[in-house]
């Protein structure tokens, strides 16, 4: 195949970026996206240009950091990680565009490679449980509802790759805030700090410069581990508990 790429060229986060045509021959059905990339960086590379610069990792769908727009939709055609999005979605004399997340709280670093520490304050804020509960338990020693269980390890599969703040209208930060909320207040080790944690977590979300959420929706769509929107129903309830003189019993 031949691919035509508008990418996304940024020298650092000083610089005012533009957008860069590249022609791809040679393509296979085969290739993943970033495997594509790569041919294309070696061709550039050969010919004394600057490489196209992207994060990843893994390359297998598991830690999202190589997440970029294709075509306008965060992570490309699937609702999977960039990593697995492979050519054969693609057809021969496609013009595909590629950007790095859109969002003020995620400033570029270069060309499709974005900062994201704003989720790691988040966290930092309110994510852990700083009761000393000593070694791991048996798995039989703390009995936990299987509804809750169940929730908790749905919202513990958030990457935290940031594809929801992309596909926001609003650059909001919700989903991975109330996944990171959710997973913990939902588990018994989590309810002694449960009301400091939401109320903690979403100040810093705010902090960050990330927007409301209006729930439209756009998070939960794209978002390759699956965490549903009503998430962050859950965190607004823990809010309102929270904000009010009782505390829900768990």
């Amino acid at each position: 195949m031949k691919i035509t790429l508008n990418v996304w060229r940024q020298h650092d986060a000083r610089s005012s970026g533009r957008m860069a045509r590249y022609e791809v021959e040679e393509v296979t059905e085969e290739m993943s996206f970033l495997e594509m990339l790569d041919v294309l960086n070696e061709e550039l590379t050969a010919n004394g240009e600057d490489p196209i610069a992207f994060d990843h990792d893994c390359r297998e769908g598991i830690c999202g950091s190589c997440g970029v727009m294709i075509d306008g939709v965060a992570h490309g055609p699937q609702r999977i990680t960039t990593c697995q999005v492979h050519m054969r979605q693609f057809c021969d004399g496609d013009t595909i565009t590629v950007e790095p997340w859109r969002a003020d709280p995620f400033p570029v670093i270069k060309d499709l490679v974005v900062d994201r520490s704003a989720f790691d304050r988040i966290i930092d804020a309110g994510g852990y449980i700083s009761v000393n509960t000593g070694a791991a338990p048996d798995a039989h020693a703390t009995p936990v509802v299987k509804s809750h269980a169940d929730r908790a390890f749905q919202a513990a599969a958030c990457i935290g790759c940031g594809a929801c703040v992309a596909a926001c209208p609003n650059a909001s930060a919700m989903l991975f805030t109330a996944a990171k909320v959710t997973h913990l207040g939902e588990l018994p080790q989590g309810q002694p700090e449960r009301g400091v944690r939401v109320v903690n977590m979403l100040d810093q979300h705010d902090a960050e410069g990330f927007g409301g959420c209006t729930n439209i929706g756009e998070c939960a769509a794209v978002c390759p581990a699956g965490v549903p929107l009503d998430t962050i129903s859950q965190l607004n309830a823990d809010l309102r508990d929270a904000l009010t003189p009782h505390r829900r019993e768990w």
